[in-house]
């Protein structure tokens, strides 16, 4: 698969690594995102790329030495005591700038907790001649080595990338399918490169799904496991609520009645669930996040989202090799995954973006009471970047769709809500198919969110 996006992020290295002094430079994200692969773009063949493992501190010594041999003749003869011996034999070598680039950093970490304290005398010393990169799957040892005060690196890198998720138009890119499909697509493999890779071998959507995810043998079938490794301690705890968001139990009360725990002690595994980026507590548009009561949670890693909606329950009936019954119910259950996804598509797809000339703010749901008797719910709403204007929008994941009767019910709803009071309103339908009754005028397709309304 050809290299996509991560523009911003090559030009920060690549200023980087151009610059006259030597550079310290950090990039870390969860498996899977591409570091290797952005470095790789990024580095010639004049530099040195090594990828640690979890062997002892000599054995990771003795790799490295064998990697600069091919840059440095007879590297690998010396036998290095420790690693600033190493270092400063490599910097004795150099007379031309290059770059030292230590993936899986913490790793190294691991066999030698004092590399850290090295590396900062090494920078501060600035005699080195070679820029370093280190780089790292685990999100919470990269970010206490180098983003906490009390830590050695803390304060020393010239660059600091953290890798996110890459947008769906890219999906579409590398795909090459249309953006129904896509937006599919995208709701169980995410903006995940390495997934990307992995659907595309296969001959469809679907096949794709039970030979690699709904399947004991696939590559991504203990994927969570293989995530929460590099940053959870209490993976079954994760994964316990992971599994109960995923299938509908997402207020606080209701996961730590299941779980059979309090409430406040889920504070810390929520928390770093959502530092992680798996989840997210969602309140009503308007509402304060600090003393709001209506917050739920839900999982907003695309490819988590569907392994614990459908893989995790249905785990038995898989080792089996159940396929027929297991795909029944993915297909049974699909539409409705789709359309939460698709809401959270078309939030994205707003937010900070211009829709009939006005620039909205981060947009949202909201649920609530608008009388004594009325409970309203709105797929989406944003206001203003001025505050004058507010948008209220529908999203829907079906084949057909009256727009003119989704207009009028959309506005009759929004007739009591609270926050249209004192806003220019504006509506908006967000729909699967070209509406059944022709009516174009507030409607916008899957392309147009993919392309956010540009």
């Amino acid at each position: 698969m050809r290299f996509l996006d991560r523009t911003d992020e090559t030009k920060r290295l690549e200023k980087a690594l151009a610059s006259e002094k030597p550079s310290f430079i950090v990039m870390y994200g969860r498996r899977r995102l591409g570091k290797s692969t952005l470095m790789a773009h990024v580095l010639s063949d004049t530099d040195i790329y090594f990828m640690a493992d979890n062997s002892d501190q000599l054995q990771q010594m003795e790799l490295l030495a064998k990697v600069v041999n091919r840059k440095f003749a007879d590297f690998d003869k010396l036998v290095y005591p420790d690693w600033e011996t190493l270092l400063r034999e490599l910097n004795h070598r150099s007379s031309v700038k290059f770059t030292l680039c230590l993936d899986e950093f913490p790793y190294l970490v691991k066999s030698c907790p004092s590399l850290p304290s090295t590396l900062q005398r090494l920078i501060d010393a600035k005699f080195l001649k070679y820029n370093i990169v280190i780089c790292g799957s685990s999100q919470h040892l990269m970010h206490g080595l180098v983003l906490d005060a009390t830590a050695p690196l803390y304060g020393r890198a010239d660059q600091i990338i953290k890798l996110y998720p890459i947008g769906i138009k890219y999906l579409q890119q590398a795909l090459e399918i249309d953006a129904a499909s896509t937006v599919e697509e995208y709701a169980v493999w995410g903006g995940v490169p390495r997934y990307w890779e992995i659907r595309k071998a296969e001959e469809s959507f679907m096949e794709a799904i039970f030979s690699q995810v709904a399947n004991v043998n696939g590559l991504l079938y203990d994927e969570p496991d293989r995530l929460f490794a590099d940053d959870i301690s209490s993976t079954g705890m994760a994964s316990s609520i992971l599994s109960l968001i995923g299938n509908g139990a997402c207020r606080l009360s209701e996961i730590a009645s299941r779980l059979g725990k309090k409430a406040t002690d889920l504070s810390g595994p929520l928390a770093r669930l959502a530092d992680l980026g798996y989840i997210e507590r969602e309140i009503p548009f308007g509402d304060n996040p600090k003393n709001s009561k209506k917050g739920v949670y839900k999982i907003i890693d695309p490819f988590m989202s569907f392994f614990y909606r459908f893989v995790i329950p249905q785990r038995s009936l898989i080792s089996l090799g159940r396929r027929t019954i297991v795909e029944k119910y993915i297909s049974d259950n699909f539409a409705d995954f789709i359309a939460k996804r698709w809401e959270t598509l078309c939030q994205r797809a707003v937010s900070g973006n211009q829709l009939y000339g006005i620039t909205w703010n981060v947009a949202s749901r909201w649920w609530g009471s608008v009388d004594r008797n009325t409970q309203v719910e709105f797929d989406l709403v944003a206001e203003s970047m001025d505050k004058q204007c507010l948008l209220i929008g529908e999203c829907k994941w079906t084949r057909q769709e009256n727009a003119a009767s989704l207009l009028a019910d959309l506005r009759h709803r929004a007739e009591k809500f609270p926050h249209a009071k004192n806003h220019k309103v504006y509506y908006a339908l967000f729909l699967k198919n070209p509406p059944i009754d022709g009516e174009n005028k507030n409607v916008f397709l899957p392309q147009d969110v993919i392309n956010e309304f540009s």
